[in-house]
């Protein structure tokens, strides 16, 4: 499961002293798009991660942009094109789908019973909770959305996926 925002599209770049701005020469490599009008910074590097994770994993995009993540990210990023994505409950909000995070029903619904791996920026106390209950093999990989996915939490995937296949 792959979010978007805070894993490909990066925000809170800049650091002291930057006013908020992006710098040029401590910025993570990648490229501004506007995406419906919105401004969004996609990382490159998550990107080439991404390609590579695919030999492990069957991506799925897990975000609020849904049908979006397919209709831009594999012309904007040359990432394959076909990949599943999940459909959000509206009208929700935060906390109250399965008594926490707002993308776990979906989640549950579609992984059932298979290993899961989950990279977003914003689990909470429920995610874990409920990854520790399910009776698959779970991963919850922890971004930060300024780097998003890196060669730490690309490397942290891909030993996990290969440890399950010689179980």
């Amino acid at each position: 499961m792959v979010d978007i925002d805070g894993v490909i599209s990066l925000f809170g770049l800049g650091g002291a002293g930057t006013g908020g701005g992006i710098d040029s020469s401590t910025r993570p490599d990648g490229i501004f798009h506007s995406i419906d009008g919105i401004p969004h910074f996609l990382s490159s590097v998550a990107t080439t991660h991404l390609l590579t994770l695919v030999e492990d994993f069957d991506l799925v995009w897990c975000s609020g942009w849904e049908e979006k993540a397919e209709e831009y990210l594999p012309h904007l990023l040359g990432l394959p094109s076909g990949l599943p994505f999940l459909r959000f409950e509206r009208g929700q909000g935060a906390g109250s789908s399965m008594g926490g995070h707002w993308k776990l029903a979906a989640i549950d619904a579609y992984a059932g019973p298979r290993p899961l791996a989950w990279i977003d920026d914003a689990f909470d106390a429920s995610c874990h909770a409920w990854a520790e209950e399910r009776s698959a093999p779970t991963l919850l990989v922890q971004s930060e959305p300024e780097h998003g996915l890196t060669s730490k939490e690309a490397q942290q995937l891909t030993e996990w996926a290969r440890a399950l296949a010689v179980i």
